[in-house]
């Protein structure tokens, strides 16, 4: 990797603020946190650093959406902080403010490695918009930068850009480095055979992925909501399928550029409602009228299964197909299977809801990496550069 890490600064008797990505979700209008992952995937780089003597670990991180009071009051970063600190045995300062003499004393008096929790970045208008002179109010509170926060440096917020833009050395946090080790290079210098699957309801939200994907994989397959677009595209019928019918044209073009390299489902398992019970059955080719498709059939399973044969790097994006009712789980659950089945192979799953999937039906530690960010990874595939890792020093 081409950038500085937290193995390359000193951080002994000083103030470093991390951009963790503690954005986790949440029941009970915010009271109770339902799944603490990205609290743990940031545990090693808070760690490293406290093994290293600094002065304080200041913590930022956006919590939510914010538009209005309500809002704020169901993403309010406390809940986090008494989870860390059962998670690293440690206190853990919370301080409700994201500016002003509470944050400036909270850091100015800290010692021996206290950790700090700021209040939710986006209480802040000007995070979103990375306004500049937040960025460097919160860059002269720290000594040094560090970004962890994979899922949010696809955007150029004022704490993913604007504090490393005013404080140096900026430097990438563990997570920030294994999903940089794991996408980047599966993209850019993958072991071939490259074979991606992409799923998920939407042609337009993969677009770009689609695109770099044909130029850098040796095959390229489609699955879930989306492939009903395609299969419009190839003059099927599709009857009450999700289909985007401005991009029909789109995937008519990529069926012509992808030609041997996209492999498309050849049957799928559809019924009269969207709903786990109706009339459920399998169709080849078209869909009737009235049915809408809400998963891949047994013989794309056995297709897929066919493309990946003998692949070293596999890319996963997008469910098969509505796997959260069980009739329409099995197209997902053969995919997690096939990939649990792989040991030789390095299988990414590129976050959002495939890695959902496969945290839910069990097969977690069975794939080489769980992305942490849906939309980062997304973008990483694109062969976007992303605001956030490009503001982190080069080495």
């Amino acid at each position: 990797m081409d950038k500085l890490t937290i193995r390359d600064v000193d951080v002994a008797g000083k103030t470093v603020l991390v951009r963790v990505d503690f954005n986790v979700p949440m029941k009970d209008n915010g009271t109770v946190i339902t799944d603490d992952n990205r609290i743990v995937a940031a545990l090693p780089t808070i760690n490293y650093l406290l093994e290293h003597n600094p002065k304080a670990v200041v913590l930022f991180s956006h919590l939510g959406k914010i538009k209005t009071e309500e809002d704020k009051a169901k993403n309010n970063m406390a809940v986090v902080a008494p989870r860390l600190a059962e998670l690293l045995g440690r206190d853990v300062k919370f301080v409700n403010a994201t500016r002003g003499p509470e944050l400036e004393d909270a850091i100015k008096n800290a010692e021996n490695g206290q950790v700090i929790l700021v209040q939710n970045t986006r209480y802040e208008k000007g995070e979103t918009k990375n306004d500049p002179e937040l960025g460097k109010y919160w860059a002269s509170l720290g000594d040094v930068f560090v970004e962890d926060a994979f899922g949010s440096v696809h955007r150029a917020h004022a704490s993913t850009v604007g504090i490393p833009t005013n404080l140096h050395p900026a430097v990438a946090g563990f997570l920030l480095e294994k999903e940089i080790a794991y996408i980047g290079k599966a993209v850019s210098d993958p072991e071939r055979p490259l074979v991606a699957i992409l799923g998920g309801s939407k042609v337009s939200s993969k677009i770009g992925v689609i695109e770099n994907l044909l130029k850098v994989a040796d095959k390229v397959i489609i699955g879930g909501g989306m492939m009903f677009t395609f299969w419009k595209a190839k003059g099927l019928e599709v009857g009450n399928s999700l289909v985007e019918e401005d991009k029909v044209e789109l995937a008519k073009e990529y069926l012509e550029k992808g030609a041997d390299k996209l492999v498309l489902p050849v049957d799928a398992v559809v019924n009269n409602a969207f709903a786990a019970e109706g009339d459920i059955k399998t169709v080849e080719g078209n869909v009737p009228e009235g049915y809408m498709g809400l998963d891949i059939g047994p013989k794309s399973i056995e297709l897929i299964k066919e493309n990946l044969a003998g692949a070293k790097t596999v890319i996963w994006n997008g469910p098969m197909g509505v796997f959260e009712m069980e009739p329409f789980a099995k197209g997902t659950l053969a995919v997690c299977e096939m990939l649990a089945n792989m040991p030789d192979a390095n299988t990414i799953i590129g976050g959002g809801d495939s890695a959902a999937a496969v945290k839910q039906l069990g097969f977690a530690d069975k794939v080489s990496h769980i992305s942490t960010g849906g939309g980062a990874s997304l973008e990483y595939m694109e062969g976007k550069v992303l605001p956030g890792i490009a503001a982190v020093d080069d080495k």
